[in-house]
């Protein structure tokens, strides 16, 4: 059995690579000591920054005003309400996800030392597993192809594609300098032209567009509206220069994501920001495409010899951990070898040790247990990166939450206006200073 410790050592934690074993929690934290702050997330369908503006929105002059979705929506059971009602469908929801549930309540928890914040999450899955499965590269008996996909997709609507998505949690943070965020959080990140949005982009829209050019993206993400002309229109856009200044005055949302799936395997939570696109830190994330650019074929498989296998059926999901780890359990993949159809190899390879620069700033303890995901991000204060929000004593800042569940992505996931987050003072998530 390989055992991978986590960082920082102090903590004396490891992760246990087999079955749904999972990281314990930091030993030197009580975490009965700190103190939780319960907050509803609630799925959003398409509410988008720009129906937040139009007269489909009832509070639409205040929103553009820059009033605070909270103003409107202080009701101790209003995120119940949005959820509920939004999940089932309508002109916010044209391909409602069956079963789907319209809120989750998540537990935060946070407290810091000298040099690290640890931000502690807790929510139910809908599941009775962990949504550590991800996408696949099938074998179908002539070529390997993507199997699997997140359950908003059409592909899986129609029933041609099995639901397979890892789950998730993200966060948003600001410090007080993106425009509006602290009043209306993730709602500045969300728009109409993305994927699964209101009126969702064309390949020849985004062919044409200017700034996709210049920042090479084929598809459009989340973005601030600082960074468009018009801020109701994604496909107008600001010169390079002029983003590489908003940058530099830290005119972006840092998010933090911790992936089921594609960062958990290794301990990690990865790093990034939202400005003209939801971008990655600098350096290399922990997890990488598997699937070769020019034949498809698996760039790794499993190694046999530790695992006990080279790659999985169908039938084998949900029954047991699958991260694709390139130093702990993989091999160059062998296309020697008589593959079967149906065989299924990651589309995704995990390295801890790749993993560098800015974008591995976070590490992350995760524990499904009883239903329940227990999440614990550990980031360091004091970050003076240039696309990262530094964390500080005594500071307030604005975050925004959600979680994605069941097998879904985009607009799918559970979301909370804004919150507050307190290092050492009042604030809706309060960090405690540790001893």
């Amino acid at each position: 059995m390989k055992v991978l410790k986590l960082m920082p050592a102090s903590l004396g934690v490891a992760m246990i690579l087999a079955g749904f074993a999972f990281a314990a929690e930091p030993t030197s934290i009580d975490w009965t000591k700190i103190p939780t702050a319960t907050i509803t997330l609630f799925y959003p369908g398409q509410t988008t920054y720009e129906w937040t503006r139009s007269k489909a929105h009832g509070g639409n002059v205040k929103a553009t005003k820059g009033v605070a979705c909270a103003y409107c929506h202080d009701e101790s059971d209003a995120e119940q309400e949005f959820g509920a009602k939004l999940v089932k469908g309508g002109d916010l929801e044209p391909t409602p996800v069956i079963g789907k549930n319209g809120s989750v309540d998540l537990k935060a928890q946070a407290a810091f030392d000298d040099k690290n914040a640890y931000l502690r999450f807790q929510w139910k899955t809908k599941n009775p597993y962990p949504g550590t499965e991800h996408q696949y590269l099938r074998f179908d008996g002539k070529e390997w192809k993507v199997y699997g996909y997140p359950k908003l997709d059409k592909v899986v609507q129609d029933g041609l594609q099995p639901g397979i998505y890892e789950d998730r949690l993200a966060i948003m943070i600001d410090d007080g300098k993106v425009p509006d965020f602290a009043a209306q959080g993730c709602w500045l990140t969300c728009h109409d032209g993305q994927r699964d949005s209101r009126h969702p982009f064309t390949k020849d829209e985004v062919a044409a567009n200017p700034l996709m050019a210049a920042i090479g993206k084929s598809d459009v993400r989340k973005y601030l509206p600082v960074s468009r002309t018009d801020p109701l229109d994604w496909k107008t856009g600001k010169t390079v220069e002029e983003l590489v200044k908003l940058k530099a005055e830290q005119q972006f949302v840092d998010l933090i994501q911790w992936r089921a799936h594609r960062s958990n395997g290794v301990g990690m939570a990865d790093d990034g920001y939202v400005l003209e696109w939801r971008l990655s830190d600098a350096g290399k994330d922990m997890f990488a495409s598997n699937a070769d650019p020019k034949t498809h074929t698996p760039r790794y498989m499993w190694d046999e010899k530790k695992v006990g296998y080279k790659s999985i059926t169908a039938d084998q999901l949900y029954k047991a951990d699958h991260f694709l780890i390139r130093e702990k359990n993989a091999l160059p993949f062998d296309s020697n070898i008589k593959w079967k159809e149906g065989d299924m190899i990651p589309d995704y390879v995990l390295s801890r040790e790749d993993a560098m620069g800015s974008a591995a700033d976070n590490n992350a303890i995760a524990n499904w247990k009883d239903g329940m995901w227990t999440v614990v991000i550990i980031r360091p204060l004091g970050l003076t990166n240039a696309d990262d929000k530094t964390l500080k004593a005594g500071r307030i800042y604005s975050v925004g939450l959600a979680v994605h569940d069941d097998n879904i992505t985009t607009r799918g996931h559970h979301v909370s206006f804004v919150k507050t987050l307190g290092f050492g003072v009042k604030a809706d998530i309060e960090a405690v200073k540790l001893p």
